[in-house]
């Protein structure tokens, strides 16, 4: 797709000196070493960006820290905190065509989609962060204390901000995973520095231009860019830092923890998933089908709570892999930017092969492949797949693979399906297609995943608390949790 199609501020964002904020300028790397950034739909070279030093990264810090503990934004008052996120929210609304088109040619995803979807979700979760900022609150309470029976007490608890937020986020959804990190850290009062994805900067760099515009003070927000091993390392590691949020895979998520329980830092971590998807055989069986496509193939299938398990009630399952088949075989494939392209690349030529091995991994185990099974360039591209014939315990039911590629297995009856959608290390996400609410009922509190979709699949709603159980994470995104996540306690007790 030529560059005709992009916004001439889309063409001069990614043409500019490479620059991250720290402390509210724009600065290089402390060794001028920058990396390149490739559109996943062509493989070519986009842009650079600084690689960030262990140095920047202690840099950007200790801007958060003296922000958060000496700058005026540590005297903002909740309805200033509240108005500032409103205003983030409108300078992303105006610019949606803008930050969809970087995310685009910076993940491969659909630029429609984009606009629509993630940068929606993330205007609509700002402005409901803003909300919470001047409805954060504690209690006061009355103590007992019986050793001392004579005196008089005022006794309260205070919800206070955490303090320094060390954010690193994944390259599925880059924007939306930074506001989910960004909203409720400003809504509470805490600085942030964000080590975005090493492949997908460049709306977090474009989101930073929007905050300072915004009117937040320097050193609120800070953004570098640079590899995991390095700047992530380096942000982890980091004793000024108070809380470390981590979106991404679950074996990066367990060194983070480590590392965060060595020095007590408070974390939360939304890691993998293999979701399993549930067709009960009272289903509306075309619905389901199309909405069992939709859980695996939007966003290439690169999404954490992705409906990679298809587990349908046996008289059924031939007829409904055949109808999400079809589906898949008709999906038009190409660059993002064209808004009648159904799926976009994978992210890198890494992810590609890790995704296609997969699908060799079956073929070669004996596995049948219904449909897709291949891929192509220029580009990153893998066809939608659907893989029968599997065992449940064999790598392609048990390991995430973020792909377009769903495993679907036969069921005899509601006990079997609930064994086989708990048999697995993950559980971030599950959805059941029926329309015996009873059964739906019975099995909502049987099932072991942070989220439970009924006749749909992956979604979200700002007011609804995101994350996983097992191996998907520690905490939550989104909601109230959030907030809590965020803050921290203080009990308070004065003897009058």
């Amino acid at each position: 797709m030529p560059l005709p199609y992009l916004l001439p501020a889309t063409s001069a964002f990614i043409q500019r000196p490479p620059r991250m904020l720290i402390g509210g300028d724009w600065v290089e790397a402390a060794d001028g070493q920058t990396m390149p950034l490739h559109n996943p739909a062509t493989g070519e070279v986009l842009c650079v960006v600084p690689r960030a030093t262990p140095e920047d990264v202690d840099r950007a810090v200790l801007a958060a820290r003296q922000a958060f503990d000496d700058s005026a934004w540590s005297r903002t008052r909740p309805r200033e905190r509240q108005n500032l996120l409103w205003k983030l929210a409108d300078l992303i609304q105006r610019d949606a065509e803008l930050l969809a088109q970087l995310e685009c040619l910076n993940n491969g995803k659909s630029a429609t989609v984009a606009q629509v979807m993630d940068v929606q979700l993330a205007i609509d979760f700002l402005r409901y962060m803003a909300g919470w900022a001047t409805k954060i609150e504690a209690s006061s309470v009355d103590v007992s204390l019986p050793l001392m029976p004579g005196d008089q007490f005022h006794s309260f608890i205070r919800r206070e901000a955490v303090g320094v937020v060390g954010a690193i986020v994944a390259w599925n959804f880059p924007l939306l995973l930074a506001c989910w990190k960004l909203g409720p850290a400003l809504a509470t009062g805490c600085t942030v520095v964000l080590k975005p994805a090493d492949e997908t900067p460049l709306t977090a760099l474009k989101l930073a231009e929007l905050v300072l515009e915004a009117g937040y003070p320097e050193g609120v927000f800070n953004v570098v860019t640079g590899t995991g091993i390095t700047a992530g390392s380096a942000l982890t590691h980091n004793p000024l830092v108070d809380k470390l949020t981590f979106t991404g895979s679950t074996a990066v998520g367990k060194q983070i923890g480590k590392i965060a329980m060595d020095s007590m830092t408070r974390v939360t971590l939304e890691l993998g998933g293999k979701s399993p998807t549930i067709v009960m055989a009272d289903a509306d069986l075309k619905t389901a089908a199309a909405g069992a496509a939709s859980a695996i193939f939007f966003n290439q299938g690169q999404v954490c709570c992705a409906g990679s398990r298809l587990y349908v009630q046996r008289k059924h399952f031939d007829n409904v892999v055949a109808d999400i088949s079809d589906i898949a075989n008709a999906m038009k494939l190409g660059n993002g930017l064209d808004p009648s392209v159904e799926m976009g690349p994978l992210i890198s030529a890494r992810q590609q092969e890790r995704v296609y091995n997969y699908i060799e991994m079956g073929r070669e185990s004996g596995a049948t492949i219904a449909c897709g099974g291949e891929q192509f360039g220029p580009g990153f591209f893998v066809k939608p797949t659907v893989i029968v014939d599997v065992d449940q315990q064999h790598s392609l039911v048990q390991e995430e693979i973020f792909g377009p590629v769903l495993v679907a297995i036969p069921f005899d009856d509601e006990a079997d399906a609930l064994r086989m959608a708990n048999d697995s290390p993950y559980g971030l996400g599950a959805s059941i297609w029926s329309n015996d609410l009873a059964a739906v009922h019975r099995m909502i509190p049987r099932i072991k995943s942070g989220s439970v979709w009924v006749n749909c699949h992956s979604a979200l709603d700002p007011a609804l608390p995101f994350g996983g159980y097992k191996m998907s994470g520690v905490g939550r995104e989104m909601g109230y949790a959030a907030i809590e996540h965020y803050t921290e306690l203080k009990s308070v007790l004065i003897k009058l």
